[in-house]
Protein backbone atom coordinates (compact mmCIF):
# COMPACT_ATOMS: atom_id res chain seq x y z
CA UNK A 1 0.00 0.00 0.00
CA UNK A 2 3.20 2.58 0.61
CA UNK A 3 4.25 1.70 -2.86
CA UNK A 4 0.60 2.44 -4.43
CA UNK A 5 0.42 6.03 -2.13
CA UNK A 6 4.20 7.23 -3.24
CA UNK A 7 3.49 6.62 -7.29
CA UNK A 8 0.49 8.31 -6.71
CA UNK A 9 1.99 11.42 -4.77
CA UNK A 10 4.44 11.28 -7.83
CA UNK A 11 1.43 11.41 -10.15
CA UNK A 12 0.09 14.24 -8.03
CA UNK A 13 3.08 16.03 -8.53
CA UNK A 14 3.08 15.36 -12.23
CA UNK A 15 -0.05 16.65 -12.56
CA UNK A 16 0.65 19.97 -10.46
CA UNK A 17 4.04 20.59 -12.92
CA UNK A 18 1.78 19.97 -15.94
CA UNK A 19 -0.60 22.33 -14.71
CA UNK A 20 1.58 25.21 -14.09
CA UNK A 21 3.19 24.11 -17.83
CA UNK A 22 0.16 24.53 -19.69
CA UNK A 23 -0.64 27.82 -17.65
CA UNK A 24 2.51 29.28 -18.81
CA UNK A 25 1.73 28.24 -22.32
CA UNK A 26 -1.67 29.32 -22.62
CA UNK A 27 -0.52 32.81 -24.17
CA UNK A 28 0.52 30.87 -26.74
CA UNK A 29 -2.53 28.34 -27.40
CA UNK A 30 -1.11 25.74 -26.26
CA UNK A 31 -1.61 22.22 -24.25
CA UNK A 32 0.60 19.76 -22.65
CA UNK A 33 -1.09 16.14 -21.80
CA UNK A 34 1.56 13.84 -20.98
CA UNK A 35 -0.73 11.32 -18.72
CA UNK A 36 1.15 8.43 -20.08
CA UNK A 37 3.77 8.88 -17.83
CA UNK A 38 1.33 8.04 -14.84
CA UNK A 39 0.89 4.61 -16.51
CA UNK A 40 3.99 3.61 -17.57
CA UNK A 41 5.98 3.05 -14.68
CA UNK A 42 3.45 1.16 -12.74
CA UNK A 43 2.35 -0.86 -15.73
CA UNK A 44 6.44 -1.97 -16.11
CA UNK A 45 7.45 -3.08 -12.60
CA UNK A 46 3.91 -3.25 -10.23
CA UNK A 47 2.49 -6.49 -9.85
CA UNK A 48 -1.08 -6.27 -12.01
CA UNK A 49 -3.79 -5.15 -8.98
CA UNK A 50 -1.30 -2.76 -7.51
CA UNK A 51 -0.55 -0.72 -10.93
CA UNK A 52 -3.96 -0.85 -11.91
CA UNK A 53 -4.74 0.69 -9.09
CA UNK A 54 -2.17 3.02 -9.33
CA UNK A 55 -3.10 3.99 -13.13
CA UNK A 56 -6.87 4.21 -12.12
CA UNK A 57 -6.57 6.55 -9.07
CA UNK A 58 -3.93 8.54 -11.63
CA UNK A 59 -6.81 9.16 -14.03
CA UNK A 60 -9.18 9.89 -11.69
CA UNK A 61 -6.88 12.94 -10.73
CA UNK A 62 -6.04 13.73 -14.59
CA UNK A 63 -10.31 13.64 -14.50
CA UNK A 64 -10.62 16.27 -11.43
CA UNK A 65 -10.12 19.02 -13.81
CA UNK A 66 -10.29 17.83 -17.55
CA UNK A 67 -13.51 19.21 -19.49
CA UNK A 68 -14.64 15.45 -20.12
CA UNK A 69 -17.22 13.49 -18.05
CA UNK A 70 -15.65 12.19 -15.06
CA UNK A 71 -13.85 8.85 -15.46
CA UNK A 72 -13.00 9.26 -18.94
CA UNK A 73 -9.10 9.76 -18.23
CA UNK A 74 -9.49 6.53 -15.20
CA UNK A 75 -10.84 4.12 -17.68
CA UNK A 76 -8.22 4.94 -20.06
CA UNK A 77 -5.47 5.15 -18.07
CA UNK A 78 -6.64 1.76 -16.70
CA UNK A 79 -7.03 0.48 -20.18
CA UNK A 80 -3.08 1.65 -21.00
CA UNK A 81 -2.08 -0.07 -18.00
CA UNK A 82 -3.82 -3.21 -18.98
CA UNK A 83 -2.11 -3.25 -22.71
CA UNK A 84 1.60 -2.25 -21.42
CA UNK A 85 1.33 -4.84 -18.55
CA UNK A 86 0.33 -7.81 -21.45
CA UNK A 87 3.72 -6.59 -23.27
CA UNK A 88 5.95 -6.07 -20.52
CA UNK A 89 7.91 -9.19 -20.35
CA UNK A 90 9.17 -8.59 -24.35
CA UNK A 91 10.65 -5.13 -23.90
CA UNK A 92 13.51 -4.19 -21.51
CA UNK A 93 11.57 -2.67 -18.07
CA UNK A 94 14.82 -1.33 -16.53
CA UNK A 95 15.96 0.89 -19.03
CA UNK A 96 15.12 4.54 -19.05
CA UNK A 97 15.00 4.87 -22.89
CA UNK A 98 12.84 1.66 -23.15
CA UNK A 99 10.61 3.32 -20.58
CA UNK A 100 10.52 6.77 -22.53
CA UNK A 101 9.80 4.80 -25.58
CA UNK A 102 7.13 3.06 -23.97
CA UNK A 103 5.35 6.09 -22.76
CA UNK A 104 5.81 7.93 -26.01
CA UNK A 105 3.91 5.58 -27.46
CA UNK A 106 0.80 4.93 -25.08
CA UNK A 107 0.91 9.10 -24.84
CA UNK A 108 0.47 8.66 -28.27
CA UNK A 109 -2.85 6.34 -27.88
CA UNK A 110 -4.14 8.28 -25.27
CA UNK A 111 -3.95 11.62 -27.22
CA UNK A 112 -5.26 9.96 -30.39
CA UNK A 113 -8.36 8.24 -28.27
CA UNK A 114 -9.24 11.65 -26.71
CA UNK A 115 -8.86 13.59 -29.64
CA UNK A 116 -10.93 10.97 -31.57
CA UNK A 117 -13.84 10.80 -28.83
CA UNK A 118 -13.65 14.76 -28.05
CA UNK A 119 -13.76 16.14 -31.54
CA UNK A 120 -16.58 14.80 -32.58
CA UNK A 121 -18.74 17.51 -29.84
CA UNK A 122 -17.19 19.83 -31.61
CA UNK A 123 -19.55 22.21 -33.87
CA UNK A 124 -16.29 22.28 -36.59
CA UNK A 125 -14.33 19.56 -36.14
CA UNK A 126 -12.08 20.16 -39.43
CA UNK A 127 -10.60 23.28 -37.80
CA UNK A 128 -9.64 21.77 -34.85
CA UNK A 129 -6.81 19.00 -36.29
CA UNK A 130 -3.90 21.59 -36.61
CA UNK A 131 -4.39 22.14 -33.21
CA UNK A 132 -4.50 19.17 -32.28
CA UNK A 133 -1.53 18.05 -34.09
CA UNK A 134 0.62 21.20 -32.69
CA UNK A 135 -0.67 20.09 -29.30
CA UNK A 136 0.32 16.68 -29.82
CA UNK A 137 4.25 17.58 -30.85
CA UNK A 138 4.51 19.75 -28.07
CA UNK A 139 3.11 17.24 -25.75
CA UNK A 140 5.41 14.56 -27.02
CA UNK A 141 8.48 16.56 -27.20
CA UNK A 142 7.37 17.67 -23.03
CA UNK A 143 6.97 13.71 -22.36
CA UNK A 144 10.61 13.22 -23.72
CA UNK A 145 12.28 15.23 -22.13
CA UNK A 146 10.80 15.31 -18.30
CA UNK A 147 10.29 11.53 -18.61
CA UNK A 148 13.33 10.54 -17.42
CA UNK A 149 13.47 12.86 -14.65
CA UNK A 150 9.65 11.79 -13.53
CA UNK A 151 10.73 8.17 -13.82
CA UNK A 152 14.12 8.79 -11.82
CA UNK A 153 11.57 10.85 -9.23
CA UNK A 154 9.64 7.62 -9.01
CA UNK A 155 12.40 5.25 -8.61
CA UNK A 156 14.32 7.29 -5.89
CA UNK A 157 10.76 6.87 -4.01
CA UNK A 158 10.37 3.59 -4.40
CA UNK A 159 14.55 3.08 -3.77
CA UNK A 160 13.88 4.78 -0.28
CA UNK A 161 11.06 3.05 0.83
CA UNK A 162 12.89 -0.52 0.14
CA UNK A 163 15.71 0.50 2.01
CA UNK A 164 13.79 1.42 5.33
CA UNK A 165 12.44 -1.67 4.65
CA UNK A 166 15.20 -3.56 4.90
CA UNK A 167 16.85 -1.34 7.60
CA UNK A 168 13.65 -2.13 9.90
CA UNK A 169 12.90 -5.76 9.12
Amino acid sequence: MLRFSLIFLSTLLLWAVTAQLNHALAPWRLYVFVGALAVTLPALTFPLKTGLLASFFGGLLFDAVAPVSFGTHALLFALTHAVVFNFRDRVPRDDTLSRVVIALFANLGLFLIFSFTQVARSPAPASLWPRLFADLACSQICLALIAPWFFAIQARALALLADDTHRYA
